[in-house]
């Protein structure tokens, strides 16, 4: 079974970057599919980007052309770079993993592990 660490959260003003990172123990990453969620006070958890067990990757709207999704199985973690960041990307910010598939996972419940939120918070 696999456990997941995410970290790399902060403080940041608007226009600048963070990575995310979620590392994965137990388990090789690169036999699961990854996803990162987020949840801001009060909203629905809304899925962020994803990678499937082929590499195929999945973007919010809300993010693409900001945030870019990569594996790096040698340090078996998933990172999420943050660029041009908004205040309205602030939210808890969580990884998850789901058994391996060549789809792309955008919901929650598809997703059968989680790891603990790292709080990214944007200032105006």
């Amino acid at each position: 079974e696999v456990q997941l660490q995410a970290s790399g959260g902060g403080l940041v003003q608007a226009g600048g970057s963070l990575r995310l990172s979620c590392a994965a123990s137990g388990s090789n990453i690169d036999d699961y599919a990854i996803g990162w969620f987020r949840q801001a006070p009060g909203k629905e958890r809304e899925g962020v980007s994803c990678i499937s067990s082929d590499g195929s990757t999945y973007y919010a709207d809300s993010v693409k052309g900001r945030f870019t999704i990569s594996s790096v199985n040698a340090k078996n973690t998933v990172y999420l770079q943050m660029n041009s960041l908004k205040p309205e990307d602030t939210a808890v910010y969580l990884c998850a993993a789901a058994p391996p598939t060549r789809l792309v996972l955008t919901h929650p419940w598809e997703y059968d592990y989680w790891g603990q939120g790292t709080l990214v918070t944007v200032s105006s």
